[in-house]
């Protein structure tokens, strides 16, 4: 969709969030915004009226398909949405003792469940007027299983397959679907990193390569170039080979 108005982007507090909203922030935009953090989230909607949009804002949990159903609802009343951004993510890492299962089960709860508890209720009000555009964030991490992020790369291998899979399938009813494969982006996730992230990327300058994508409707949006290629093939090798080189890789987190 070249020119949506009405936007609603989940985990719009920081990072990836945080500069879209930003980026579309202008006068004629409605913004519907929800994250955790309502400080954050305060400081974010100020900034996004003070460009001449109208924003609404509240704090709402992903993981709860009901209040999502019911936010995704009410904004849609307020005013029809053109772009759903299903951003909000988490992340963590083995570390020395390895995944708990209650970190593994947050993470696909968030990175997968927010996803669907986003994507479901949106299609719901989009199908019936044939119109109407879907981002997903997925990463190049969901390339292939990495053993430093088992849960992470995991939720976002699923994200991606479902997304690509969805754009077919939606395509002959009028709506968008675009999958989003960033590299790593400044953002409170990246910031917990305590290894080297090549080519590491303002998040502004992120949220204006992803616009561009969405502008050009592209099903796979995915950056850095270098890095995304370098995803791309550790996909394509032998899985043997593919191990050998991944498990060199820093652990994700520490304990």
């Amino acid at each position: 969709m070249k020119n949506p108005h009405h936007i609603l982007i989940t985990g719009a507090s920081s990072g990836i969030g945080e500069a879209l909203a930003l980026f579309y922030a202008q006068k004629d935009v409605t913004l519907f915004l929800c994250a955790q953090n309502t400080e954050r989230l305060g400081k974010v909607t100020q900034q996004c009226r003070e460009k001449g949009a109208e924003v609404f804002a509240e704090k709402v949990d992903v993981t709860d398909a009901a209040a999502m159903e019911n936010w995704i609802s009410r904004c849609d009343k307020i005013a029809e949405l053109d772009l759903v951004i299903a951003n909000a993510g988490v992340s963590a890492g083995p570390g020395k003792t390895g995944e708990s299962s209650e970190v593994t089960r947050r993470i696909f709860a968030v990175n997968v469940g927010g996803v669907l508890n986003t994507v479901l209720p949106a299609l719901e009000k989009m199908q019936p007027r044939r119109t109407g555009q879907i981002a997903l964030l997925s990463s190049l991490a969901g390339y292939r299983g990495l053993p430093s992020a088992p849960a992470y790369s995991g939720s976002k291998n699923a994200v991606r397959a479902w997304g690509e899979a969805l754009r077919g399938h939606l395509k002959p009813q009028g709506i968008e679907v675009n999958v989003i494969c960033p590299g790593f982006v400044v953002s409170r996730i990246t910031a917990k990193n305590k290894f080297p992230m090549p080519f590491l990327m303002p998040a502004s300058a992120a949220a204006a390569t992803i616009a561009k994508g969405l502008r050009k409707n592209k099903g796979r949006i995915t950056f850095p170039p270098l890095l995304a290629f370098s995803a791309w093939l550790m996909s394509c090798l032998p899985a043997g080979i593919a191990e050998f080189v991944l498990t060199k890789l820093p652990n994700k987190g520490s304990d």
